[in-house]
């Protein structure tokens, strides 16, 4: 009698355990088709809570922790300053041989970004030219500006902020992001 009941109780356990870990792969795999199969991905990029959202529309879809640049509380302004933009960008480019492991160029600097510099006296009327021509037509942007530029998404980890400005996710993250994001994907930035 003894022996029958803890052979209905192990087998109870291992039917659940068994019922959790399958249901939990299914849900890893549901995730993986969500993001590759949107019809409007777009991204949000949250600097105070470390965190870039994937939605499809209005519909979260996945949810990344990230690291900024090493100085990342305020608006990029200048070329090395550490700063991690803040703004609405575009993806303007993939490129699978980064050497943090994959990346998406975002659009930075931008009209708003230009506007300012040239303001300032940062960038000349060609760069401030360059910048708004490349908006327009959806490409890159200047990327060796007094503003800045090289603002990627990419691999390298997320141990501390450690970048120079870009956006930095898990290796494997940023696998399933990059396979998932189209060029042209909208992304914002917040603080």
């Amino acid at each position: 009698m003894v022996r029958s009941r803890r052979r209905t109780i192990i087998l109870i356990i291992i039917t659940t355990a068994s019922a959790v870990i399958v249901a939990q792969l299914n849900l890893l795999s549901m995730s993986s088709r969500k993001i590759a199969d949107m019809k409007e991905p777009s991204i949000v990029i949250r600097k105070s809570a470390r965190v870039l959202e994937v939605y499809d529309g209005p519909r979260l879809v996945r949810s990344f922790t990230m690291v900024l640049g090493f100085s990342p509380e305020l608006d990029k302004e200048i070329e090395s300053d550490g700063r991690t933009p803040e703004g609405d960008f575009y993806v303007f480019a993939k490129n699978p041989r980064s050497r943090f492991h994959l990346s998406l160029g975002l659009s930075y600097p931008g009209p708003d970004d230009a506007e300012r510099g040239y303001a300032a006296g940062l960038i000349e009327s060609e760069e401030h030219a360059a910048i708004f021509r490349a908006a327009d037509e959806k490409g890159m942007p200047p990327q060796k500006t007094a503003l800045g530029g090289e603002i990627y998404i990419h691999g390298g980890g997320t141990a501390n902020d450690w970048t120079d400005g870009c956006i930095a996710l898990n290796d494997d993250e940023m696998t399933e992001l990059f396979e998932a994001v189209p060029v042209g994907t909208k992304v914002a930035i917040v603080k």
